[in-house]
């Protein structure tokens, strides 16, 4: 059975609820900002990704409310001073992140509010957050409005200026650990994602710069009863089938016990060990 929503029929009750629940994970922005008369805002937005990397520009969506139509204090600051700092969550300062998300009158200070400390920026005017791994201070370059009733998002295309990375989120090759940024990320309803050994894993890049694709493979193996899509498509990912004489094999098992030999060998990486077994 499907459930169908007709969104050109006018079936928009739920939309948001269903949306947000199936586009995640998502990351969250904490965006700081500043209006004309230097009120601070700082509001989380998990409508918001990387977009560019030349120049650096990252978007996000403050959504008009859906309840009222009228936009967010973010919004409103941008649009009088172009600028903006975007810290990342990490699971350390989730619960406050949420706590800043609450609808308060627009002369409030959400940093107070959530107990995050202010850190004065080098070149743009809202401040930095302090317990962000990572803050990114930025310039709005445009702001895109996609509707004029509740529920419509603005996209604030804002351009990185500079970089601030907390170094304990570092390797030992100054490159960023994954686990170390202990990132959250935002699914629906109550529901946030954290960064464990259990909820991460690797795929490899294709072997070759071009993989042969699954089409390719031999029927033997392409109609398989054990190996998976993704089993496929790890082994579609060389230029060419390996030559049987440059593979030693034991021929000694029937087909199945191939696959299934195979298939544990492709989850433990050993995709050439895995092409030894099939050929």
């Amino acid at each position: 059975m499907i459930k169908t929503i007709d969104i050109t029929n006018g079936e928009t009750d739920g939309l948001y609820k269903y949306l947000s629940s199936a586009i995640t994970p998502r990351p969250i922005a904490l965006v700081s900002t500043i209006d004309k008369d230097g009120n601070k805002n700082l509001a989380p937005f998990s409508f918001f990704n990387i977009f560019s990397v030349n120049p650096p520009i990252m978007i996000f969506s403050p959504v008009k409310s859906a309840r009222f139509g009228n936009n967010k204090d973010t919004l409103e600051n941008v649009e009088q001073i172009k600028e903006c700092v975007i810290g990342l969550v990490n699971e350390d300062i989730a619960q406050q992140v949420s706590l800043a998300s609450c609808s308060f009158d627009k002369n409030v200070n959400e940093f107070e509010k959530a107990g995050l400390i202010e850190v004065k920026s080098d070149l743009v005017s809202p401040s930095r957050i302090s317990e962000s791994p990572i803050n990114f201070e930025c310039k709005v370059n445009d702001i895109i409005t996609l509707g004029d009733e509740g529920g419509a998002g603005n996209l604030v295309l804002a351009q990185i200026l500079k970089i601030h990375i907390d170094k304990s989120i570092l390797d030992v090759n100054e490159n960023i650990d994954t686990f170390k940024l202990n990132i959250v990320s935002r699914y629906g309803g109550d529901w946030y994602g954290k960064t464990t050994k259990d909820s991460l894993y690797k795929i490899a890049k294709p072997i070759s710069k071009v993989g042969m694709g699954v089409d390719r493979l031999p029927d033997t193996i392409k109609n398989s009863s054990i190996l998976s899509g993704s089993d496929l498509a790890i082994l579609a990912s060389i230029e060419e089938i390996p030559i049987k004489n440059n593979l030693q094999s034991n021929t000694n098992r029937n087909l199945e016990e191939k696959h299934i030999l195979a298939k544990q060998l492709l989850k433990e990486g050993n995709a050439l060990e895995a092409w030894k077994i099939l050929l």
